[in-house]
């Protein structure tokens, strides 16, 4: 263990948004060598947290020890306007190129001078730390694998788009190897080969790694602890976050135990309180009652009852006290867990194909010769990033011309689920937005009877919303318009860890036509149906 490390460490840390409280007294510690993934419900706090630790953003109580060599990669990474591809990977490398070079002085001359020696011991952990003398090939083998080494060095980073933009701030990160490094939805844009790096990355690094993620493969694989920042899932007070030892697969173990205790514990409490009430209802009414008594035992009599009064008195103080510390104690109510409900499409029609692609090209982005999917059929499109996932999909929605080839579709309602997800008025809430996107249709479901908008949500501002609350509307909003084909561009990207299962379960109930484009290796894995690899 590297003697210069020290913990990361979080301390009753409050945030809140005006009366919106999103962090509520959560502490966190990671020491080197851990690996803790914040997962939790869409707008529980994951990327605010994060940006609290970063030093970002200051909360509204606690503290925060972090230490100085610390990189913060959030969903979309800011870079200066005239910043190049060049400037940010000279950044990355300027402080280990100029370790080894004092390394190597240093050396030459402890000799000369003993005083020498001992800042030689450091600089030499700090650069053994950062792995200093393998940077270069580190950072051209990074560059590869996440897809950015053909970029110009002198290519603005402005002008790229989100994707690239997001992996080469994590190539510069790859690069430095820092001490705490603080990852955003770090898999969104990533291919397999680009997951394996980042998985390599965090697993090597001696020192700590906090990651908001919605990849359950990569909490799985990656991840010493999860923390779950929901206390309504696990019946606590509202406060802080709830830790568990281990990825994600001991996670939902876990946070099924607990969740299973938590609703036995209240209705035995429940139970226990009915009880408690009912004897403190008890009255003194049936004190020494039943005949009269005669005149030579009066006396006995009034004795008698006197010290029945006193006991049933004492019973009734003790059982009041018992049911005072019982109401005082007993644990909430679990509420509702927000749940999917419903189908993701409408009925088909009776063509036997819904989609029929040949020849396709669209300028360059993708190509495919022929491809026929059945109506109420599924497929799951694959392929690495840039290989014309999304342009399928939105050729097929008719929202791209094909340069070539023809793509006809039968079905009647079309719907696609875009990975960036906008609305014309971030001012509307998101009540107002699922209403005026339907048209006031008398037959559609109500936004909250489709468990993907928690109802406390359900008024904000959709600019207001986290990217997966907003994933969440547009897709309540597609579900709604009941279309016979469906589109998914990276479903499960941004939306919380219960969503992404319930989705995949609609997949195989749903009655319409589905095509899903997922790099979510968890969902690839248990698919059972048709593939397409681009």
């Amino acid at each position: 263990m590297y003697s210069s490390l020290s913990p990361l460490i979080a301390r009753d840390i409050t945030v809140a948004y005006g009366e919106r409280v999103v962090l509520d007294g959560v502490d966190l510690v990671a020491s080197p060598g851990q690996r803790i993934g914040l997962v939790g419900e869409n707008g529980a706090g994951k990327s605010t947290l994060l940006r609290v630790l970063a030093g970002e953003l200051k909360p509204g109580g606690g503290s925060v020890s972090a230490p100085a060599d610390l990189a913060y990669l959030p969903q979309e990474p800011p870079f200066e306007e005239s910043e190049t591809v060049g400037d940010l990977m000279s950044a990355a490398l300027a402080p280990l190129h100029a370790a080894v070079a004092s390394v190597e002085d240093l050396g030459a001359r402890m000799g000369d001078d003993p005083a020498v020696g001992e800042r030689f011991s450091r600089v030499l952990e700090w650069a053994e730390l950062h792995d200093a003398w393998d940077a270069d090939r580190r950072a051209r083998l990074a560059a590869q694998r996440l897809g950015v080494a053909d970029i110009g060095h002198d290519r603005r980073i402005g002008s790229l788009s989100g994707g690239q933009r997001t992996r080469l701030a994590m190539t510069a990160i790859i690069t430095r190897r820092p001490e705490c490094v603080l990852l955003d939805e770090p898999t969104n844009h990533l291919d397999d080969a680009a997951m394996e790096l980042l998985e390599e990355f965090v697993t090597g690094l001696p020192g700590m790694v906090v990651a908001a993620s919605h990849d359950r493969t990569f909490l799985d694989v990656a991840c010493t602890d999860i923390v779950d920042l929901d206390p309504s899932a696990f019946g606590t007070d509202g406060r802080g976050g709830n830790r568990f030892g281990g990825g994600y697969t001991e996670y939902l173990e876990a946070k099924e135990q607990s969740r299973r205790r938590w609703e036995e514990t209240y209705v035995e409490q429940q139970a226990e309180l009915d009880e408690l009430r009912s004897a403190t209802r008890a009255g003194t009414s049936s004190i020494a009652h039943g005949r009269g008594p005669r005149d030579n035992d009066k006396f006995i009599h009034k004795f008698k009852g006197a010290n029945v009064e006193r006991t049933l008195a004492r019973r009734l103080r003790n059982a009041e006290q018992r049911l005072e510390r019982a109401e005082r104690e007993q644990v909430r109510k679990p509420p509702a867990r927000l749940a999917f409900r419903g189908a993701l499409t409408g009925a088909p029609r009776t063509a036997q194909v819904a989609v029929r692609i040949r020849a396709l090209d669209v300028a360059a982005r993708v190509r495919v010769d022929d491809l026929d999917v059945a109506t109420g059929g599924r497929l799951l499109v694959t392929g690495h990033n840039g290989s014309g996932k999304s342009t399928l999909l939105a050729a097929i929605a008719g929202q791209v011309t094909p340069t070539h080839g023809t793509v006809d579709v039968s079905a009647r309602r079309v719907g696609l689920l875009v990975q960036d997800v906008r609305f014309d008025d971030p001012s509307r809430s998101a009540l107002e937005t699922y209403a005026a996107a339907l048209d006031d249709d008398a037959d559609v479901p109500s936004l909250s009877s489709l468990g993907l908008v928690h109802p406390r949500d359900v008024a904000k501002p959709v600019g207001e919303l986290s990217v997966g609350q907003r994933r969440r509307l547009a897709l309540a909003v597609l579900i709604a318009g009941s279309p016979d084909l469906l589109l998914l561009d990276e479903p499960t990207n941004h939306i919380s860890l219960s969503l992404a299962s319930e989705l995949e379960e609609a997949l195989e109930s749903s009655p319409g036509t589905i095509i899903v484009a997922s790099h979510d290796r968890w969902l690839r894995k248990r698919w059972d149906g048709p593939a397409y690899a681009l």
